[in-house]
C-alpha cells in the first residue's frame, strides 16, 4: 500500500512539475509579447490576479492566487520544522544507548558531509577556473538590475556563536535558526543517555509528537503537494521574466549544467562506491524528493518527505535517518557551495579581479565554512554569498553590480541547489547506514511496480 501510494505521489509530482514548467515558459512568452506590443497593463492585471506577491507594498489590492496557494503549502510545512527536527534527533539519540556507537555515527556522518562538500567544491573550482580561462564571464553585459535585499555579510564564525542560543524560546520560534535546534536536541539526547534517571514523559511526548507530524505530513504532501508544486513553479517563471535571465547567461548555464551533473551522476556514483548498491536505483527513488526540493526551494520544507523516502524506500534504518538528515539539512550544503564558488568567480571576473588557484582555494574554504549553518530557506544562499565576497575583498562597483544581478536571477538556480542539498543528505544517510549494518538492501533494491 505504501509503495503504491509513493508511486502515485511521484507520478503526480512529475506531472505537476512538467505542467508547471510548460505553463511557466508559456507565461514568459506571453509576458514578453504583451510588454513588446504595448500590453503592459494587461500583463499587470494578469499578474495581480494570479502571481503578485501580496506581502509587498503596492500589492494591497492584488489577489495573487498562485502565490497564496504556494505560500500556504510552504508555511504548512514550515509549521512542523522545529518540532520535527527536535523530536527526531532526541529520539534518534535516545535509541542509541551505546555512547561509542553515537560517537561513531557522528564521526561517520560529519565525514560523509565533509567528503561530498569538498568534492563538490573541487569540481566547482575546476569548472569555474576553466570557464574563467576560456573567457566565459568576460563579456557579460551588466544590465540595469536592482535589488534591495541580500547585501548583508558577517563573520563566518558567527555561525559557531549562533549555534548556541541564549534564549530557548527564541530558538524554538525561529525556523531560520535550525542549527541551534540541532545543538539543543543533541545536548538533550546526550544528557538523557548519560543520566540514571528515567525520562519517560519527555520521550513519550517526542514520540507522540513525531507520530502527529507524520500524519500531518501525509495529508499535506499527498493531498496538496502536486497542486502546490504546479503553482510554485508556474509563478516562479511568470514572476521572473526573460530580462532577469539573459544577463550573466554564462553563469546561469554553467551553474545549472554543473548542478545537474552532480545531482544525476555524482550522487549515484557516490552511493555505488560507498555501498556497492545501484546508483540508478537511488536516483530513481530519490527523484520525487529532488522535485519537491526544486519546487519549494527549501531544504527544511523537504525534510519530512526526505525522511519518509529514505526510510521506507531506500532502506535506511530510522535511527540513522533521524540523526543524519536533520543534521545534514543544517551543515551539508553541497549545492549551495557549488553555486557560491561559480558565482564568486563570475563576480570576481566582472569586477576585474584576477582569479588564481590560490583565490579559488580561499573561495572554496569560505564557501565551506559559510555553507555550514545556512538557513534551510529560499534565498539564503545568495545572502551568504556576500560573506564570501567580503572575505575575498571583492567590493568595487562592478563586483557589487554583478552581485546584484546574481540576486535578481538566482531564484531558479537556488531551486536546483535545494534539490542537490536534499539528495546529498539522503546519499550520506545511505552510506552511513551501510557502514553501520543498518541498511535494508532488500528494501533498497525493491523495484517500484
Amino acid at each position: 500500500m505504501k509503495k503504491d501510494s509513493s508511486n502515485r505521489l511521484a507520478f503526480k509530482m512529475m506531472v505537476a512539475m512538467l505542467l508547471g514548467l510548460a505553463c511557466g515558459v508559456g507565461l514568459i512568452a506571453l509576458r514578453e509579447t504583451l510588454n513588446a506590443n504595448g500590453g503592459q497593463e494587461t500583463w499587470q492585471f494578469i499578474n495581480s490576479i494570479f502571481f503578485a506577491d501580496i506581502s509587498v507594498a503596492g500589492n494591497e489590492t492584488a489577489l495573487g492566487l498562485f502565490y497564496l496557494v504556494g505560500q500556504l503549502f510552504v508555511r504548512s510545512l514550515q509549521l512542523i520544522i522545529v518540532p520535527m527536527v527536535f523530536c527526531s534527533i532526541v529520539l534518534a539519540m535516545v535509541r542509541i544507548s551505546d555512547s561509542r556507537k553515537l560517537g561513531r555515527l557522528s564521526t561517520k556522518t560529519l565525514g560523509c558531509f565533509f567528503l561530498t562538500t569538498a568534492v563538490s567544491l573541487l569540481i566547482a573550482g575546476v569548472v569555474g577556473y576553466v570557464a574563467y580561462k576560456l573567457g566565459a564571464f568576460s563579456h557579460t553585459e551588466l544590465g540595469d538590475v536592482t535589488a534591495s535585499t541580500g547585501s548583508t555579510g558577517s563573520n563566518p564564525l558567527m555561525i559557531v556563536l549562533n549555534a548556541v542560543p541564549n534564549n530557548l524560546t527564541a530558538a524554538f520560534s525561529n525556523n531560520g535558526g535550525v542549527l541551534a535546534i540541532v545543538v539543543v536536541a543533541v545536548t538533550v539526547g546526550i544528557v538523557i543517555n548519560n543520566s540514571d534517571k528515567e525520562f519517560d514523559v519527555l520521550i513519550r511526548l517526542c514520540d507522540e509528537t513525531s507520530a502527529i507530524i507524520t500524519g500531518l505530513l501525509s495529508i499535506i504532501v499527498n493531498k496538496f503537494g502536486p497542486i502546490a508544486i504546479f503553482c510554485l513553479l508556474t509563478r516562479t517563471f511568470a514572476a521572473y521574466g526573460i530580462n532577469y535571465l539573459t544577463p550573466a547567461l554564462a553563469y546561469v548555464c554553467i551553474t545549472v549544467v554543473l548542478l545537474l551533473v552532480v545531482l544525476v551522476v555524482g550522487y549515484g556514483l557516490f552511493v555505488r562506491i560507498t555501498t556497492g548498491m545501484s546508483g540508478l536505483t537511488f536516483v530513481k527513488k530519490i527523484a520525487k524528493v529532488a522535485m519537491f526540493g526544486f519546487s519549494t526551494s527549501s531544504s527544511a520544507a523537504t525534510l519530512p518527505l526526505n525522511l519518509q523516502t529514505t526510510t521506507e524506500e531506500l532502506g535506511v534504518d530510522e535511527e540513522v535517518a533521524s540523526f543524519v538528515l536533520p543534521l545534514g539539512m543544517t551543515v551539508n550544503m553541497d549545492g549551495t557551495a557549488i553555486m557560491q564558488v561559480i558565482a564568486a568567480i563570475f563576480i570576481a571576473t566582472c569586477g576585474g579581479y584576477e582569479v588564481t588557484f590560490g583565490s579559488i582555494f580561499m573561495i572554496g574554504v569560505l564557501a565551506l565554512v559559510a555553507s555550514i549553518g545556512t538557513p534551510a530557506a529560499p534565498g539564503a544562499g545568495a545572502v551568504i554569498l556576500f560573506t564570501i565576497l567580503s572575505g575575498m575583498g571583492y567590493g568595487n562597483d562592478m563586483a557589487l553590480m554583478a552581485y546584484t544581478i546574481i540576486l535578481a536571477i538566482n531564484r531558479p538556480i537556488e531551486m536546483l541547489v535545494t534539490s542537490l542539498n536534499v539528495v546529498g543528505d539522503a546519499a550520506c544517510s545511505i552510506a552511513v547506514a551501510n557502514s553501520e549494518g543498518q541498511l535494508n538492501k532488500e528494501v533498497f533494491n525493491k523495484v517500484a511496480e
